[in-house]
């Protein structure tokens, strides 16, 4: 099974109104222009490159896909490739795989305009152990979902993290070694509060897929942004030059798969 990252999502407007009686209400919004998207990775699994495009906001479409795009891979050491046009958006090389250490440029040409960005592939993470486990916070009891790596020895690291429940994204993070460098890190991820009924609380053999990243600092800063971009009211930081939303990413990615049984979820000591 395919687990693709998340779309994009542009938060144009953000209203909230309190209406009291029946009124007609016009909303005053400017239009923005159609910006093109790219998503792209080169990993240990190939080379995948989305290109899609925003539309209007009167539009009852999100993205349109885009399959005219020429898009061209080099690494540092000049070596070029063109990676060809798929279906459904995606543009793929699954035997173009990434090299550790080596650095890859993703140039995307469309409409005579160059987008491009750069990364550098990382060496395969280690996952020491993934478990659930209840915390108590405050006066509540918390389930947690605790993942812990080893960290590379005498080198920057940065890792993304992203669960799935039974095939549909469930949680995500990114994570980097500056709180225990050279040993192991943790990650925990909120899952819910003992006694919670609402339709995010996982179900008793729920399937969970985990995929975990090692990236590097461009990658990392681009998705962080992304993670705290509702608290600061921003978009995430440009990752490519040019003008298009989306990011590139170098990386060297595991999975580890597991089910949710609650005669499993250990108690925090």
């Amino acid at each position: 099974m395919k687990y693709p990252l998340t779309s994009y999502l542009l938060p144009l407007i953000s209203l909230i109104l309190l209406v009291s009686c029946e009124k007609e209400i016009e909303v005053d919004y400017h239009q923005v222009d159609p910006l093109y998207v790219v998503e792209a990775s080169v990993s240990n699994n190939g080379t995948e490159v989305r290109v899609s495009r925003t539309n209007a906001m009167d539009d009852n479409n999100s993205i349109s896909d885009i399959n005219s795009a020429k898009v061209t891979l080099t690494d540092d050491n000049g070596q070029q490739w063109n990676i060809p046009y798929n279906r459904n958006g995606f543009y793929r090389a699954s035997m173009l795989k990434g090299e550790a250490g080596t650095t890859y440029t993703i140039d995307v040409e469309l409409d005579g305009q160059h987008y491009s960005s750069t990364s550098t592939m990382q060496r395969e993470p280690t996952l020491n152990q993934f478990r659930f486990v209840w915390m108590k916070v405050a006066s509540e009891r918390i389930l947690f979902g605790d993942l812990r790596l080893q960290d590379i020895p005498n080198e920057d690291s940065w890792y993304f993290m992203h669960i799935y429940r039974n095939g549909i994204g469930y949680r995500w993070a990114v994570m980097r070694d500056d709180q225990n460098p050279n040993k192991e890190l943790q990650q925990l991820f909120t899952f819910f509060r003992e006694g919670s009924s609402d339709k995010d609380v996982l179900q008793e053999g729920n399937q969970l897929h985990i995929e975990i990243r090692a990236i590097d600092q461009r990658a990392y800063d681009y998705l962080y942004s992304m993670q705290i971009m509702d608290n600061t009211g921003t978009n995430p930081i440009p990752n490519f030059t040019g003008g298009c939303l989306g990011y590139f990413s170098a990386y060297h990615q595991i999975t580890y798969d597991c089910y949710y049984h609650l005669a499993d979820v250990e108690e925090d000591e």
